[in-house]
């Protein structure tokens, strides 16, 4: 599989890859090369496995035998080009002269027996978005038909550049584009339903939102296509939805060997495809979003325990930790092991925080030894850095000896060589996890999030401040006024003198 390759002198990434042999005459190159407009790796990552799948889909109708095409697949497929132009258009359709003279142009060259050379070229990059392959006779039909549909589009545009918007009255007459017999459905109008979550990560993480949420609702985009069979998103129906609904409740998380939840199903799979299919609406990708309306009603969760670790627990848990020992693990996940519970017991700060922890996060702030859990690092919840003083008694047991000791960079986590660090870090938030599950086997209290719970109790038993509090686990305030003023340093420290210690014998 290829990769984006950097330019040596501009940074710039770029997607090449040599053309096939048998293409090449067809193709009229060795090697098809496409700047992906990006220094960035991660980006170049997305715009790589777009223009991948574009060129194999060009590749595929190359080297497909010609198949014609029904009346009604022509007059579907024109129907793509009239919603694209609407797409592109519609809100800001310029002048409605622009639109006129366009429709007059046209007209012309129906006259003038000029429609191959006016709409050939259209007709041509629509099939090979398709990856079809068409007879001359078919491809005389979709050329006719694609004229209607610019003409039909061009009017449509014309009446909103005037100031009417009313919806038109011919819109619906294009049917749903069926592929032919044996072939499987491919990219709508160049588009795919892989390709609309790219993108719509493209624009939510300049918004700020979590890679987890982009890595969730790709997962779920790529279970829905792999349930679907096809990747187009113009073929999907709101009954195709509710059947992945019920598929996915049926389900069985091959992790845990138990049925997905449904909580999962909802919060994950439907709310993702309500916002990825919302977004390709309002930016002319699709035509409606079939995941609307869908949901599932959950009833109140069964509550047979606390979400914190009790005493016992909490002691056992720190205690294997203190007591572990090198094996032939990989330093860094002893270190993982080692360390997260105790950080966690004595921060109220989630796993995956602190196993994201640099070198560099930790300082010498006076008397305090200081944590700063920075987006900088990983995820972090709140998008928000915010400082976590050190418990004396991670002070004694050593944890500022052993950070000095470590290379600069993260503690417990190896990036890989783009420097993405999600991959590392989800293992080795699983590796803990298994850890702490051989202690903590109550399957009612999570083996990792029960510290952040306890933390909350055992500070407000403390007497602590809540504001204090949920300034250290890194929780919003309630009310604006909670927002006035800082919690510094000072603070934290003297909420953490007051925490007791855990005492493990």
């Amino acid at each position: 599989m290829s990769r984006p390759v950097k330019h040596p002198k501009t940074g710039v990434y770029y997607f090449r890859k040599a053309v096939p042999e048998d293409l090449r005459t067809l193709v009229g190159k060795r090697e098809e090369k496409v700047s992906l407009g990006t220094k960035n790796p991660a980006d170049a990552k997305l715009a790589h496995a777009r223009i991948a799948e574009e060129v194999e889909a060009r590749w595929k109708a190359l080297r497909s035998q010609p198949e014609p095409l029904t009346h009604k697949q022509v007059v579907a497929l024109a129907g793509e080009v009239y919603r694209e132009w609407l797409g592109h258009f519609a809100d800001d359709p310029g002048s409605s002269d622009v639109w006129a003279m366009l429709v007059e142009v046209q007209q012309n060259a129906r006259a003038a027996a000029k429609l191959v050379e006016w709409v050939g070229p259209a007709v041509d990059g629509l099939l090979l978005k398709r990856g079809l392959r068409t007879d001359d006779a078919s491809r005389v039909k979709l050329v006719e038909e694609v004229d209607r549909a610019m003409l039909q589009a061009a009017e449509q545009l014309r009446r909103n550049a005037s100031g009417d918007y009313r919806p038109d009255p011919q819109a619906d007459r294009f049917p749903t584009w069926e592929p032919p017999k044996g072939q499987k459905a491919v990219n709508s109008s160049g588009d795919s339903l892989t390709k609309l979550v790219d993108d719509w990560w493209r624009e939510a993480k300049a918004a700020g939102l979590k890679v987890s949420t982009y890595e969730s609702y790709r997962s779920t985009i790529a279970k829905l296509v792999a349930f679907l069979g096809h990747d187009d998103p113009s073929q999907v129906t709101a009954e195709n939805v509710v059947a992945f609904k019920d598929f996915r409740l049926a389900s069985v998380n091959p992790r845990t060997g138990k049925p997905i939840s449904p909580k999962s199903v909802k919060d994950s799979d439907i709310s993702g495809l309500k916002s990825v299919f919302a977004w390709a609406v309002t930016n002319r990708r699709m035509t409606s979003n079939p995941a609307q309306g869908i949901t599932i009603k959950l009833g109140k969760s069964v509550k047979l325990r606390s979400k914190g670790f009790t005493d016992s627990e909490a002691v056992a848990l720190l205690r294997a930790a203190a007591n572990l020992t090198p094996g032939r693990e990989h330093a860094k996940t002893f270190a993982a092991k080692r360390w997260a519970s105790w950080l966690c017991a004595y921060s109220g700060a989630r796993v995956g925080e602190m196993l994201q922890l640099r070198k560099e996060d930790l300082r010498r702030e006076g008397e305090w030894w200081v944590l700063r859990v920075t987006p900088e690092a990983g995820t972090v919840k709140s998008n928000e850095a915010r400082d976590v003083v050190l418990h004396p008694h991670l002070v004694e047991l050593g944890f500022p000896e052993f950070v000095a000791g470590c290379a600069p960079g993260h503690l417990f986590i190896t990036p890989d060589k783009d420097g993405d660090v999600r991959s590392s870090w989800r293992t080795m938030k699983n590796r803990v996890t298994e850890f702490a599950r051989t202690v903590v086997t109550d399957p009612n209290v999570a083996p990792n999030h029960g510290w952040r719970h306890r933390f909350k109790t055992v500070g407000m038993e403390t007497g602590i401040d809540l504001r204090i509090i949920d300034a250290i686990q890194g929780h919003s305030p309630r009310t604006a006024g909670e927002s006035y003023g800082d919690v510094t340093v000072k603070v934290r420290a003297m909420a953490m003198e007051r925490l007791p210690r855990y005492e493990i014998g």
